[in-house]
């Protein structure tokens, strides 16, 4: 039978028993077993590069990743899910409580001897197809690090920065009192400054005193100057120090002249090369060493950093008459990732893979992946694809992967290595691993008679390992190669939008290079999650709560579903808001758990009244004539279908917020308009179709949000699954949600006319809730009349055909269809948006509004359907008027209804007073307060009371009402309505003193029939004394056999362990001994496995003083169902006796109610045995247990 549900849920505290559910049926592997024969779904990985806690980024792309693949194996495919580790990694146990399922047992690291040789047999691929060379690059450069990076890693870590800015004149030699003057935000650059560049096609100014000279810049090409510092003054002799031109000079910054150090950057070394001021093979220019200081080239500056140097170098140009202007500069500067420190940009010798070659190619691979969305695949992507560099791929560190070429002193002879069995038959040495410590000492004999080939000393760049991880997971090719090459390119990965310049890229250059094909087929891009106040967020600031507090507090699929639900899954950014995780559980999780818990209390109530129990067959249901049962039936149906096409095509921020709306629409639309049915009012069958219906729903419902919340869904399933008929389960094992295939959409039973017709209903609905909080009338209070207009008359019917609802959800007493809104004096009027137009129009405002205020009711219903309308000139929009409806006054109608609409509909409500519906609207209050009250009693409809009341003064408004409308409040309570007294013999479960239209209400609802339990004989719970004799220590007690009366029955199977708990016997094996066969009540002896026992006491009283208790005004928790118990008072003999506090504490424990306050005293006609002022020695006594409200 279905377990019953309790009124409140803690999400955090249920997840972590699904998490053992999991953990105990190895639920994941068994995922894995069951789908090993279907199709295969790859997915990949990427390998994460934190080492702390996760934040919400890390939980955001794994959150992606778990639904897509969880959605896959739902759909009938095999999806392995290897986990990946860039050597560190996330903790385990923080992937494994966000619900992500993923295997980190068959996970794949980069520092793997296998994942290692993969990378050089990709690398020597390159090398053999001519694709790795050597040179000399300007590349970002971490003088933190000590290493270059790659242009991707330089973009990572942008910061707004204070530089100087300096202006510097350079003399020509024809004139010397001519100077060019050049901008630069890099003094440090200028000792090694060459040339400089103006634009061709710009206009330059030679300015003396107020006469100005215009000419364009080509006229400047080839004119010497004489150089600031003297450091390199020998390169004049190759043609440096001359003006040189190029169109990558800009006019938006700066003079127009740009100081060229051709190995301090990227344009400046092309430039410079193009006019053979510099040769690739020459020595570099570059006198700054890989800790950011100058060389002693620089004699003047030598030793310092580059960065503190610029100081000295200004006060230099000042002293030496070349500073034109200095002061500071607030620009975008990029910083080192690893070590927060700025990047300088510095030719080092480097090696690279060649990429500028293939950018057309890359660019037509890039067209085969789906992206989602798609402007990342289109723009950002594909312009950084455009703009394409050779990679460079080596670093200067010790932990990595080595690159693989072994090379002669000159750099004439290079091998490079594809595997270690060609490094061993190279080397003559046996290899078990690749890294630096266990290679670096191989050498290779020359082929050329060069001596010996030694590995260069770099290491792989981190995003080559990345890149290669399709390969290297598999160790592709050396094992596996079918395996992979049947499922290569990957159907599916997903990660942040930085990743467009990380992992995108090298994957797609790798598998370009490799396979000319692309590496994934669909790609999800995540966008950032920012702090509250849009920074990002930052330990040392504090500006984002803890993800852990966060699942703690709310849940892990709380989190889930509030990051899936967001613009980050748009790759936009997400503002991240506690308050809007607590919405996910307040506006989504708990309607949604209200409505399964209302399902399971009408289930068991039918069974309890009916004595019929409810199964679901889907196979042999019965099709409902109800027609919101068809609706909600239809719109699930076409959620289906919505749900499939579009975690087809990836788009989950379609997905979510449609699965969201479903929520609502399911309890504030269907179980809100249909209690009455499923309560049973309207018969047995109308409630059982009315129940198959909201199972078959919250079955369905469950599915599709199992990839979503996957531990709310695993809960209601694991107790739904009770309801369902085994012969109609199509799944051979089913033992967990995450096992069952995705519903199938059954398309006949969706109708789009009913569909239409409830949208109808609902905006009519909606409409008059909206004119009744208008109006401040409580929908308790019945009104005559509503008026529905509408231009269409099939919508009228449809709208008619639905009346029921409308009249019972806006408390009604008669519907009106009407096409004509003439007939009630209808007109438009409309109002400026002050606060818009104001801000817009300022001084014309005051007279546009008296033309607003002067438009026709015809002209303001044009708007409605256009969307905009021309005012004295000014074209006015829809945020710029509100609309108002009023009545003509001599229509008559002015003071007796009350209008509002939507674009298709108009409703009016007769809001005239009326003294009856008064009257009916305060019995409704008194209804909603017994309600209330029998919540704040933790009653269940199908608990039998009757309801006490007496209103003082006696004799008022209220009481007559009260008197009036008893079987009005009966018929919606199902409880007998009684003026005081409340008999002395009932049982008060609880009371309550409220106030109503100006008199006090007070209410006591009892236990129906109920009357003081009679006397106990004895324990109220079955007992077995214990004679424990084990290691020579003899011991007497008791083992209650249940507790409270009915709950937590204890059998042989387990007697021994609570006997090992509560005499302390240290899990010794023992044996029980009894002269009796009957367990309840009897004396056994107990002794360690193969002792005899010591004879069996002559007794069959029990052993230890003890109370029973009764619950006498609440029910018990925990899934507890008895309301009498026993508490024993010293158990063993002389050990762990009560006092009056532990007496308490063990009461809240024995019936669920932890937390709660209880409040203890003797009852004398309970009380058995002596003076009930006794204590210890008192052999028993009754105690009745009320809960303190």
């Amino acid at each position: 039978m279905v377990e019953r549900v309790p009124e409140s849920i803690n999400f955090p505290f249920e997840e972590e028993k699904v998490l053992q559910f999991w953990n105990e049926k190895d639920c994941f592997r068994e995922c894995l077993k069951q789908s090993k024969n279907r199709p295969r779904y790859t997915f990949y990985d990427g390998p994460p590069f934190a080492t702390g806690l996760p934040h919400y980024g890390h939980i955001l792309a794994g959150t992606i990743k778990d639904v897509v693949t969880r959605f896959a194996h739902q759909n009938g495919f095999h999806v392995d899910r290897r986990f990946g580790w860039d050597c560190h990694g996330l903790p385990v146990t923080s992937v494994r409580r966000m619900g992500r399922w993923i295997d980190f047992e068959n996970d794949y690291k980069t520092l793997y001897p296998s994942f290692m040789e993969t990378v050089w047999w990709v690398f020597k691929q390159l090398y053999e197809k001519g694709l790795v060379y050597r040179g000399v690059k300007v590349m970002p450069f971490s003088t933190a690090c000590n290493t270059p990076l790659s242009n991707f890693e330089s973009h990572q870590n942008y910061k707004d920065v204070q530089d100087p800015s300096v202006i510097v004149s350079f003399p020509l030699l024809e004139d010397e009192n001519v100077s060019l003057i050049a901008w630069t935000t890099t003094p440090w650059t200028l000792p090694s400054n060459l040339a400089l560049c103006v634009n061709a096609e710009f206009q330059y100014v030679k300015v003396k005193g107020e006469c100005k000279a215009l000419f364009p810049g080509k006229a400047l090409k080839g004119k010497k100057y004489k150089p600031i510092f003297p450091y390199f003054a020998e390169c004049g002799e190759s043609g440096a120090f001359q003006v040189v031109t190029d169109n990558y000079v800009r006019e938006e910054e700066g003079t127009g002249v740009v100081h060229q150090a051709p190995y301090f950057g990227a344009d400046d070394y092309r430039v410079c090369m193009e006019y053979k001021i510099i040769q690739r093979d020459q020595v570099p220019i570059c006198p700054v060493d890989a800790s950011g200081c100058f060389t002693s080239e620089v004699v003047d500056f030598a030793g310092q950093y580059v960065k503190d140097a610029d100081k000295h170098i200004i006060k230099f140009l000042k002293e030496t008459g070349r500073m034109v202007n200095a002061s500071s500069f607030k620009h975008n500067y990029p910083f080192c990732w690893r070590s927060d420190t700025p990047l300088i940009y510095k030719a080092v010798p480097s090696w690279f893979v060649r990429v500028e070659h293939m950018v057309e190619k890359l660019l037509a691979n890039n067209g085969k992946c789906y992206w989602v969305p798609e402007f990342v695949g289109e723009k950002r992507f594909g312009n950084w694809l455009r703009d394409a560099r050779d990679w460079a791929i080596s670093r200067n560190r010790y932990w990595g992967t080595p690159i693989p070429l072994w090379v002669s002193d000159d750099f004439e002879e290079v091998v490079c290595v594809g595997s270690i069995a060609e490094l061993e038959a190279l080397t003559g040495h046996k290899v078990t691993d690749l890294h630096r410590e266990s290679i670096d000492s191989l050498t290779i004999p020359s082929r050329c008679g060069k001596g010996v080939l030694r590995r260069i000393s770099e290491v792989f760049d981190c995003w080559f390992e990345s890149g290669s991880m399709p390969y290297a997971q598999a160790h592709y090719p050396f094992e596996n190669r079918k395996e992979f090459e049947d499922t290569f390119p990957a159907d599916f990965i997903a990660e942040g939008i930085d990743q467009t310049r990380g992992w995108f890229y090298t994957l797609l250059v790798l598998s370009t290079a490799l396979f000319g094909k692309p590496p994934f087929k669909n790609v999800i891009v995540n966008g950032l999650v920012l702090a509250s106040d849009g920074q990002k967020m930052s330990k040392r600031k504090k500006n984002y709560p803890d993800p852990g507090l966060i699942v703690k507090s709310y849940g892990a699929d709380a989190l889930r579903l509030y990051l899936i639900n967001s613009p980050v899954v748009r790759a936009e950014n997400l503002r991240f808001k506690e308050e809007g995780v607590r919405d996910v559980l307040k506006d989504v999780f708990l309607p949604w758990y209200n409505a399964y818990r209302f399902l399971v209390q009408n289930v068991q109530r039918l069974h309890q009244e009916q004595d019929v129990a409810f199964q679901y067959n889907e196979n042999t249901v019965k099709q409902s004539d109800n027609i919101m049962d068809k609706w909600v039936q239809s719109f699930t149906q076409s959620l289906i279908q919505f749900f499939r096409a579009e975690m087809d095509a990836y788009r989950l921020y379609t997905v979510v917020p449609r699965l969201v709306k479903f929520v609502d629409m399911l309890t504030n639309w269907y179980v809100r308009t249909n209690r009455r049915r499923l309560k049973g009012e309207s018969g047995t069958e109308d409630c059982l179709w009315a129940l198959e219906t909201l199972f078959s729903v919250l079955f369905s419902m469950c599915r599709l949000m199992a990839p979503f919340t996957p531990f709310i869904t695993e809960m209601m399933y694991q107790n739904l699954r009770r309801l369902i008929d085994p012969a109609s389960v199509e799944e051979k094992e089913a033992g967990s949600i995450h096992y069952l295939m995705l519903p199938q959409v059954r398309e006949s039973l969706i109708d789009k006319r009913i569909e239409s017709a409830v949208c109808q209903m609902q905006s009519v609905i909606e409409l008059g809730r909206v004119i009744r909080d208008r109006k401040t009338l409580p929908v308790k209070y019945p009104l005559k009349e509503v008026v529905v207009i509408h231009q269409d008359a099939e919508a009228l019917k449809d709208i008619q055909s639905l009346q029921k609802y409308i009249l019972e959800e806006l408390n009604v007493r008669e519907l009106t269809m009407s096409t004509d809104k003439d007939k009630y004096g209808i007109r438009l009027r409309a109002e400026p948006d002050h606060m818009v137009l104001g801000k817009r129009l300022k001084g014309a405002f005051k007279a546009i509004t008296a033309s607003i205020k002067e438009l026709s009711s015809e002209q303001l219903e044009a708007f409605q359907k256009t969307g905009s309308i021309t005012v004295d000139g000014h074209e006015l929009h829809e945020e710029d008027l509100r609309l108002m409806y009023t009545f003509d006054q001599s229509s008559g109608s002015a003071t007796q209804y009350e209008a509002h609409s939507d674009s298709q509909v108009l409703v009016l409500l007769d809001v005239s007073p009326d003294q009856s519906m008064m009257d009916e609207g305060v019995a409704r209050e008194v209804i909603n307060r017994i309600q209330k009250l029998r919540k704040k009693g933790h009653l269940v409809p199908s608990d039998e009371i009757t309801v006490h009341y007496r209103c003082k003064p006696a004799g008022e408004y209220l009481e007559s009402v009260i008197q009036a409308h008893t079987e009005f409040i009966l018929a919606t309570t199902k409880a007998p309505l009684m003026p005081y007294p409340v008999p002395k013999t009932a049982s008060v479960i609880v009371e309550e003193t409220t106030q109503l239209k100006g008199s006090d209400l007070e209410f006591t609802i009892v236990k129906r029939g109920s009357a003081p339990q009679g006397p106990l004989n004895g324990p109220a719970c079955a007992y077995v004394n214990l004679k424990v004799k084990v290691n020579s220590k003899e011991q007497e007690g008791v083992v209650l056999l249940e507790n409270p009366r009915g709950d937590n029955k204890i059998d042989m199977d387990n007697l021994s362990r609570v006997c090992s708990s509560v005499f302390g016997t240290n899990n010794t094996q023992l044996s029980f001994f009894s002269g009796k066969n009957a367990l309840l009540g009897n004396t056994l002896s107990v002794t360690s496995s193969g002792s005899a026992p010591s004879p069996a006491l002559a007794t069959d009283t029990i052993l230890c003083p003890y109370v029973n208790l009764q619950l006498c005004n609440s029910r018990p928790s925990e899934c507890l169902t008895g309301e009498v118990g026993t508490l024993l008072l010293v158990n063993p003999l002389g050990h762990n006796a009560l006092d009056s506090s532990g007496l308490l504490l063990e009461a809240t424990r024995l019936f669920g109610l932890r937390g709660r306050r209880l409040r203890l005293y003797l009852d004398q006609e309970l009380s058995q045995g002596t003076n009930t002022h006794a204590r210890t020695h008192t052999t028993s006594s009754s105690i009745r247990a009320h809960l303190s409200l």
